[in-house]
């Protein structure tokens, strides 16, 4: 090989194992009642970093994929509690809760200690 050439490979090389950063495929309760919950949660979800979100209505659980590199499940979860949504480490604020539609709103199921 020339030169070039094993500049060039070594270059591909290094673009090919540094590009393809470890995802990483979570789970995470998240309180919610309805397809509107479900759209907010997603979009909040990815809006935090997640390169999939998907919330099922029946079970409260969301399965989200994402980069290590560029977010965690920690800002996963406070993006979503910001949003009004209790996961199963944060709790959304009330004021976030109240802004929720009535039909997204679970206050029965909210744990007074939970709440900030």
């Amino acid at each position: 090989m020339n030169k070039l050439t094993s500049i060039a490979t070594a270059l591909l090389i290094f673009i090919g194992t540094t590009s393809f950063a470890q995802a990483k495929t979570e789970t995470i309760k998240v309180s919610g009642n309805c397809d509107m919950c479900e759209k907010n949660i997603e979009t909040a979800a990815k809006k935090a970093g997640a390169s999939t979100a998907k919330w099922d209505e029946e079970t409260k659980i969301l399965t989200v994929s994402y980069d290590e590199a560029s977010t965690t499940n920690d800002a996963i979860q406070q993006k979503i509690a910001a949003a009004g949504y209790d996961t199963e480490k944060y709790a959304g604020s009330e004021k976030a809760y109240k802004k929720l539609n009535k039909c997204c709103q679970y206050a029965n199921k909210r744990k007074a200690e939970d709440v900030k």
